[in-house]
């Protein structure tokens, strides 16, 4: 896509008004848990400090019911960002955004959460408007947040001429990349627990894949769909005539579809509880299906070695507990030693599938992982991200 580009951006003694995603998960005590995003958006910043702009952040925290909740403020990521930058940060607790213009070029200050504002979910023009008023341009940073017509995230760029930050830039570049204009074969793995809520996912990616790995729960009803009984394992019937479908539609658009050859099952879902391998029709009614057997690795192996790109989007078991990673690890690992050889571009996305990664000691070679959710699936399904939509050059 042709979007503004923030190296083209007139930046000297403006200010610049960036969307972050500070949404960090915290302990009691404020501390953090996971910095990854408060990470991400340090190249923008210090992009607009070297540029001498004036920087305000802002960013929403939790999901508060009322103004002004302490547990929700974002006062406990200043510390962090001190640090990260080596440089003090201040901090405007005002809903009025009251000192805003007493910013200095260089200097930078987060607003509080902008949740504690009615109308920000709503998409409110109006908050838009007295947020634009802070600033001359708007900067989207925030990938995770793209999808949403939040004040803060879209409605804004509708008002103020847009650009993407740099780690946005980054997301919209790769993921673009693997879908727009990949390097074929094209192979997708999609897991999870359910078809229900990714029926649109896999709708889309029939029509660009030249194989796609289903696996997770949600294999579980395509598997029932064909015949096999799967016992006690979550699964669900009122999509066994969707999942047939997707299937029909997969081999109208000649795409491949590898679903488990062999399964692991378990009477108990713990950690170490005895399990046994099976093929999917041999499932008792007392098992549940947790995992991917030897077999399906195999075959996923197989499909990498002659994969150029992958889009990877859900686990293909219960990697959580042990012994039910298997297969996702194996995979994951399988595919990063494939993207550091140069074999394949590998692209990755969503919460689990960050967190499946990790578990796997994976995660770093892959040659690009969004840490959004529910942004990276819409974009996978096809649909235009608000977000996204206002950084596109216009006429």
């Amino acid at each position: 896509m042709d979007f503004n580009r923030l190296k083209d951006a007139q930046l000297d003694g403006k200010t610049a008004i960036v969307r972050v995603d500070f949404n960090l998960p915290k302990n009691d005590d404020g501390s953090i848990l996971d910095d990854t995003r408060l990470k991400a958006a340090i190249p923008t910043i210090n992009f607009l400090r070297k540029a001498n702009a004036k920087i305000i952040l802002i960013s929403h925290f939790g999901r508060p019911n009322k103004k002004n909740d302490p547990k929700l403020s974002l006062s406990f990521v200043i510390p962090a960002l001190n640090r990260a930058l080596g440089t003090k940060v201040s901090f405007n607790d005002s809903l009025e955004f009251k000192d805003t213009h007493k910013i200095k070029p260089g200097e930078i200050m987060l607003l509080e959460n902008m949740r504690f504002h009615e109308g920000e979910t709503s998409g409110n023009i109006e908050l838009a408007k007295k947020l634009a008023k802070l600033g001359d341009i708007f900067i989207q940073d925030a990938f995770s947040t793209a999808h949403r017509e939040h004040s803060s995230s879209s409605v804004i760029g509708k008002i103020l001429t847009s650009y993407p930050g740099l780690a946005m830039e980054r997301e919209i570049q790769h993921i673009s990349h693997a879908l727009d204009t990949p390097k074929s074969p094209v192979m997708g793995v999609v897991g999870g627990a359910k078809v229900s809520t990714k029926i649109e996912l896999l709708g889309n990616l029939v029509k660009k894949l030249d194989i796609l790995v289903i696996g997770g729960g949600m294999a579980n009803t395509f598997l029932s769909a064909l015949g096999n009984g799967v016992g006690s394992s979550l699964y669900e019937p009122s999509f066994e005539k969707t999942a047939l479908e997707i299937l029909k539609k997969a081999k109208q658009e000649n795409c491949k579809v590898i679903l488990p050859s062999d399964v692991i099952v378990a009477k108990h879902f713990q950690a170490n509880a005895e399990f046994r391998q099976c093929s999917p029709n041999e499932v008792l009614n007392d098992e549940m299906i947790l995992d991917c057997g030897a077999n399906s690795i195999n075959d996923i192996k197989l499909a990498l070695d002659k994969a150029k790109t992958v889009i990877w989007n859900g686990p293909l078991g219960a990697f959580e507990i042990n012994p039910f990673d298997k297969a996702t690890s194996e995979t994951a690992v399988y595919a990063s030693q494939l993207t550091k050889s140069g074999q394949i571009v590998s692209v990755a996305g969503g919460g689990d599938t960050v967190a499946a990664l990790k578990h796997a000691s994976a995660a770093d070679d892959f040659t690009f992982i969004s840490t959004a959710g529910g942004a990276f699936l819409e974009w996978l399904e096809g649909k235009n991200l608000p977000g996204i939509e206002i950084l596109r050059k216009r006429p």
